[in-house]
């Protein structure tokens, strides 16, 4: 149950303190009262550092610091009845001075033009883009035993805020325990007699947990910038292309499959919605592929449904079979209402032939299944399909052209060789350039490639670097 008021508070809580409304003043109120200012103030950790993950600690500390105190204050027996409405309005007012200690935002400059209610809404839309390359280090068990003895309270503070800011696209109740589990766990080791062995045992506990926690964010992520539809079709793309020896029909039901789960706990109030549901999906993963592909075969050997699904998730492109060309479908069979799986299987051929990444394929597939479905919808779809058809054809096939040469050797290599055979195709395209020019060119193209050309590579981050890079490639 408690687990339960911990999302209900957050949920009214981020809205309340913003918006300033009655009642959610008095949910707010009710689950300060259950849980205890302590708990209050770390759940708050927990939300404002992963509402704003560019805030630092010092940023995100002042504005719980004013938040549980403008809270305590206007829960308290006897508060004025103004004293929510006016307490949230100062601190609208304050993240508007020059010298604001709260996280800084671009948006905030057009929040604070405007007045009232309308700008705590503006205020309270306010969210930093997710941290895609998390960074987060866990100290040695001496270096955590040592902060924590020092300052017990500022220790789980930091840990909350550099946790949360790292893995804030995991669902907040999954957030919410595995920080508290983490907490708790140094509480009991650096006090006990033997802490390396209480660190052993109490993470192998505590193993199941984490990977849950940072696996929700890596697919809450994406899930968070593609949105419903462009996650279905990342989904099947990276299928297609783990498993082209496979049939559209053993992969796009996994594909939906795994939207279906992220749609519905990502958000979720249940601590064990994806605890629950991703150990159901990775049943279906083993009944629909080990039969199709070797490696997926070795990954359902894995002990846990947890194992099994890291261990697909992160498996790399196979090779591509010698399959025919792909072309565009017809109009008739696009528009053809009784034959849904035309795009579907459109997407599935040309991703398990065509070997770049998947954040490549969704870039350039998605603005073509668009034009492709919008044809059906004109006065006159063959007329429509055959003035478009050749212009998205030549326009995919560029754009495939480049991805391939942007990724070219980068995952059959290790790292030092694939920068080995960059800088001999390089140096082979540009003979004129001097050795510090193709240095600098390497050493650009090679982090571009670490980022942005593997299967699992974050969209947000590589939409806007995969322009650019194509910017400077030769048409």
């Amino acid at each position: 149950m408690k687990r339960i008021l911990i999302f209900l508070l957050a949920v009214a809580f981020v809205h309340a303190l913003e918006r300033g409304r009655d009642y959610e003043k008095d949910k707010v109120c009710k689950e300060l009262a259950s849980l205890g200012k302590d708990d209050f103030t770390s759940l708050s950790m927990v939300l404002y550092s992963r509402k704003f993950p560019s805030g630092t600690f010092e940023q995100i500390s002042h504005l719980v610091n004013e938040v549980v105190s403008l809270t305590e204050a206007c829960c308290a027996e006897g508060a004025d009845p103004d004293c929510y409405d006016n307490r949230t309005s100062a601190l609208s007012a304050k993240s508007c001075e020059s010298d604001s200690p709260f996280p800084v935002h671009p948006g905030t400059p057009e929040c604070c033009t405007k007045e009232g209610l309308e700008k705590k809404l503006c205020m309270a839309a306010l969210k930093h883009q997710p941290q895609e390359f998390p960074t987060y280090v866990e100290p040695t068990n001496d270096e955590i035993c040592e902060a924590f003895r020092k300052d017990p309270k500022g220790f789980a503070d930091q840990f909350m805020y550099e946790y949360s800011i790292n893995y804030g696209q995991a669902p907040l109740t999954l957030l919410v325990s595995y920080t508290k589990s983490s907490l708790s766990m140094v509480g009991s080791c650096c006090t006990s007699p033997n802490p390396t062995v209480c660190f052993l045992k109490e993470r192998l506990q505590l193993k199941h947990l984490s990977l849950l926690t940072t696996m929700s964010n890596r697919i809450c992520s994406q899930y968070s910038a593609y949105g419903k539809e462009k996650s279905r079709l990342s989904h099947l793309i990276k299928f297609a292309q783990k498993v082209p020896t496979a049939n559209l029909e053993d992969v796009l039901p996994l594909a939906e499959g795994i939207t279906t789960i992220v749609s519905k706990c990502c958000e979720s109030a249940s601590e064990d919605c994806m605890a629950k549901e991703l150990p159901e999906y990775t049943v279906k993963i083993c009944d629909n592929l080990s039969t199709k592909n070797s490696k997926f075969k070795d990954c359902c050997q894995e002990k846990t449904p947890m194992d099994i699904f890291v261990c697909t998730y992160f498996m790399p492109a196979a090779q591509n079979p010698d399959l025919p060309d792909v072309k565009l479908p017809t109009n008739k069979d696009v528009c053809d209402k009784g034959n849904t799986k035309v795009l579907d299987q459109y997407t599935f051929d040309l991703s398990r032939k065509t070997h770049i990444p998947e954040v490549f394929l969704s870039k350039i597939l998605e603005p073509t299944l668009k034009s492709l479905d919008e044809c059906c919808h004109s006065e006159d779809s063959t007329a429509c399909f055959n003035a478009k058809g050749p212009q998205l054809t030549r326009d995919l096939s560029s754009f495939i052209e480049k991805g391939q040469e942007l990724c070219a050797d980068y995952s059959e290599n290790t790292f030092t060789e694939y920068k080995k055979k960059l800088a001999e195709r390089l140096r082979g395209k540009l003979p004129d350039a001097t050795e510090t020019e193709l240095e600098e060119l390497v050493a650009k193209r090679s982090d571009f490639a670490s980022k942005c050309c593997s299967i699992n590579s974050p969209p947000l981050y590589c939409n806007s670097e995969i322009d650019a890079e194509m910017n400077t490639l030769q048409s």
